[in-house]
């Protein structure tokens, strides 16, 4: 059962780790930290890069273990194949959640099906909590967490999207829109929270007043229709699935 405490660290996180934090403007560890900054992120920041003594005005460690204050959540950006170790890492440290922007897991089979299901049992040795793999990250009304080229308006519409492109697609369009966002959730592999989970999340954000979904597949229908038809009771819910 996902508790909203599970779900409210990512939101509201006190403290952020980005994984794999870069110098070199255009990298991903680049831009998501860049993001956090510009976004005004008023918590404390901790890029980690085993290599790097300080990027962009932050500290940089070459472990989460370095890190000598608590983190809440750890923003990955780095190759699959070192996923699985940093997420051990980061379980020993004590950390909640995981957004885990890096590809090649499940998507691209064999191997990735391999990660992942391990990332996922990483995960429940420690109770932690996991945003992707495979997404652009999260965007909530205190940060970017993500390597969306723009950091959207502020508004009261909850995006969930399963696709990183129709997310960034809605960001990019409203920006000459007069509408905002209270959060944009790439949703990515959905290897551990899902639709239904940020859904009967969101039923009660006061900052959200309508939730709008994109999805490419809904693995518990049954439990996706009863969350859907409970929260739309109180807020307007509109829901685009692929493929019908």
């Amino acid at each position: 059962m996902v508790k909203n405490s599970d779900i409210s660290l990512f939101f509201n996180p006190k403290s952020i780790a980005v994984v794999g934090a870069s110098e070199t403007p255009g990298k991903v560890g680049y831009n998501v930290l860049k993001n956090i900054i510009e976004s005004k992120y008023s918590g404390k920041l901790y890029p980690i890069n085993p290599k790097a003594k300080e990027i962009l005005g932050n500290k940089a460690y070459k472990s989460v273990l370095d890190v000598p204050e608590e983190i809440e959540i750890a923003i990955f950006v780095i190759p699959g194949k070192f996923v699985n170790q940093i997420a051990e890492d980061c379980g020993k440290k004590g950390i909640k959640g995981l957004v885990v922007i890096t590809a090649g897991f499940k998507e691209i089979g064999g191997e990735g099906i391999k990660r992942e299901l391990q990332l996922i049992k990483v995960a429940k040795k420690y109770g932690m909590r996991i945003i992707g793999p495979n997404c652009l990250g999260f965007i909530g009304i205190n940060y970017n967490g993500s390597f969306a080229a723009n950091t959207p308006k502020k508004g009261e519409i909850a995006m969930i999207s399963q696709s990183g492109a129709m997310l960034t697609g809605m960001m990019d369009y409203s920006m000459d829109q007069a509408f905002g966002f209270s959060c944009n959730i790439s949703l990515g592999n959905k290897a551990d929270l899902d639709e239904v989970d940020f859904i009967e999340y969101l039923a009660d954000d006061p900052n959200t007043k309508v939730i709008l979904c994109y999805l490419e597949s809904i693995e518990n229908g049954k439990k996706f229709l009863e969350v859907v038809s409970r929260v739309a009771r109180k807020k307007p819910i509109i829901i685009l699935k692929s493929g019908v």
